[in-house]
């Protein structure tokens, strides 16, 4: 049984535990946050502007005149993607600039070295382990508002009902004119914003993005209508954290979309070329679309009998109150996630099964590893160049460090969401609360409280499983928060 619930105190200690029994990095060494600020120093001007065609990537190419803006959570620094949309003829030139880490961090490099011990960005409510170090990650490459930064490009021209004509990618300098939030996207898409570079962008941008949700939808695909950063919210508020977060909202799947689109493109030059790293997920299971419903059906969401899991997500509104309870528990149907790396023949199952085609990371080079090398190796493969053998064998080890990182990352989450959830039970040990059964096991069963929203494993102490969607009466016995523990009985028991 676990111990009595833990003070408030102690969640940043027990916060500090779970990373170190993770081995998450918490500090950079000296050389390594040194060896940043010498690289900085050494690629940027006095006022703050890259320099153009430096002795390691000459083939920046001047894009400036391009009236790019990024859109990211409030107060983000680490800005990975700006984005800019224009009309040609009757569909779209949508121009998509990723942070060029190669441009800063070279192979071989301390800075390097760092970063494959990491893997990832990791997120808490106590705090963020980045990347790679600050100087870096929130400022010099980072595609802050007002100064040029090196950039990878891709360059797409989309018909009316935004299918893929061509792209393009190159290497380029950018300069994003404002950093907004997913909030001001759509509210000025929803207005009049004359006289801003921007604006032709945000009201496109309101155009193109629901024309790429009606094309996921065709294909049956899925992309879940909330980050991961509105689960962290949540679990961070029944900590006790008052972060600056957004509601969900449409302006994010437009933006989701976009990403979307460049990893799909960024696939399909890989696997025309024989050679990458894939983002892959075998299709869904129907066991864990029927689970899934069952808990929809719990948390108040419409879903009728017939209507498939891809229909129900576009049709479910970001809004409503439970969202951050349905994406999380929506992630159980999304299994089997792995890097795959191939060369010459593509892997045997290369598709990812809930965007319903073939996708690679690409869009997020500052908080995840792999992508600045899959962003290096489309550079080459645009100017005609394969991959040295060396090249293609870090894509190979890439595989396995994005997978180990990948794990250690839902583990982390995982454990941050189960202590908000014990947090929220600590003042109703011995009440009795409503749920349903929607899991079942050998001995016990898994439920869903309805009020408040927490999910939890029911032991059956030898009794017959109740079937799943039943509705049935449980006891709080035990929480620790801590330990991110909940134990509970059935009434009666």
């Amino acid at each position: 049984m676990p111990t009595p619930v833990a003070p408030p105190q102690s969640i940043e200690d027990a916060l500090r535990r779970r990373r170190d029994e993770l081995a998450i990095r918490t500090t950079f060494p000296d050389d390594v946050l040194a060896e940043a600020e010498r690289i900085v120093a050494m690629r940027t001007s006095a006022e703050g502007r890259s320099v153009a065609g430096s002795a390691s990537h000459p083939e920046h190419v001047s894009r400036t005149d391009v009236a790019f803006v990024t859109i990211d959570p409030p107060g983000s620094r680490d800005l990975d993607q700006a984005v800019h949309v224009a009309r040609e003829g009757d569909g779209y030139r949508l121009r998509y600039a990723i942070a060029d880490v190669g441009h800063w961090v070279a192979r071989g490099s301390a800075i390097e070295r760092e970063a494959w011990l990491r893997g990832l960005t990791f997120y808490a409510p106590d705090a963020r382990q980045p990347l790679y170090p600050p100087a870096l990650s929130e400022g010099a490459a980072s595609l802050l508002p007002d100064v040029e930064r090196p950039a990878v490009l891709f360059d797409f021209t989309l018909d009316a009902s935004a299918a893929l004509v061509r792209s393009r990618i190159e290497r380029a300098l950018v300069r994003s004119r404002a950093q907004l939030t997913y909030a001001q996207l759509q509210s000025h898409a929803a207005a009049t914003r004359a006289g801003e570079p921007w604006a032709e962008t945000l009201a496109l941008l309101a155009e193109l993005g629901p024309r790429l949700l009606a094309r996921e939808q065709a294909r049956g695909g899925v992309s879940l209508p909330a980050r991961e950063q509105h689960v962290q919210r949540r679990a961070a508020e029944s900590l006790g954290y008052h972060l600056v977060y957004e509601s969900p909202n449409e302006a994010e799947r437009w933006n989701a979309q976009i990403s979307l689109l460049t990893g799909h493109v960024a696939a399909e030059r890989m696997l025309a070329a024989g050679v990458g790293l894939l983002r892959t997920m075998p299709p869904f299971a129907a066991r864990d679309v029927a689970r899934l419903r069952r808990v929809a059906l719990t948390l108040g969401f419409a879903w009728p009998e017939g209507r498939s899991y891809p229909e129900f997500v576009h049709g479910i509104d970001a809004r409503h109150p439970r969202i951050d309870v349905l994406v999380r528990q929506a992630r159980s149907v999304m299994r089997g996630a792995d890097y795959v790396a191939f060369e010459g023949a593509p892997p045997e199952q290369p598709l990812h099964g809930a965007l319903a085609f073939t996708y690679a990371h690409a869009t997020a080079p500052l908080r995840r590893l792999a992508d600045r090398y899959v962003l290096d190796l489309l550079v080459a493969l645009e100017a005609g160049r394969a991959p040295s053998p060396d090249e293609a064998a870090t894509l190979h080890a890439l595989a396995e460090v994005m997978n180990l990182a990948d794990g250690k990352a839902s583990r982390f989450e995982r454990w941050i969401v189960d202590a908000a959830e014990a947090w929220v039970l600590r003042d109703r040990v011995g009440a009795t609360l409503d749920a349903v059964v929607i899991d079942g096991r050998r001995d016990e069963v898994e439920v869903q409280v309805e009020e408040p929203p927490v999910r939890a494993v029911l032991p059956l102490g030898g009794a017959s499983p109740p079937p799943l969607g039943a509705r049935v009466p449980v006891r709080v016995v035990a929480v620790d928060v801590a330990a991110g523990a909940i134990v509970l009985a059935a009434v009666g028991a």
